[in-house]
């Protein structure tokens, strides 16, 4: 399931945006949901989980440790 989605796990991708995060978020919802775009009434709750999603990214990544130094650290080259 969304095989389209890259790592943006540090050090894979160590220079992860808040745009990657959000693309990311976006083909995801799109595959659990079956709709490229949601029809009208539809589009509140899709952007809602989309916005979900890519909070629920930032924080994992923030999270994350890697080689012992948390994913941020690494993403901002510390």
């Amino acid at each position: 399931m969304c095989r389209s989605i890259k790592t943006l796990r540090p050090p894979v991708t160590p220079d992860a945006t808040d745009e990657d995060f959000h693309a990311a978020a976006l083909q995801y919802v799109r595959k659990v949901s079956g709709f490229r775009a949601p029809a009208a009434h539809n589009r509140e709750a899709f952007d809602r989980a989309v916005e979900a999603v890519t909070e629920a990214t930032a924080t994992l990544l923030a999270e994350l440790e890697v080689r012992g130094q948390s994913a941020r650290a690494a993403r901002v080259g510390a």
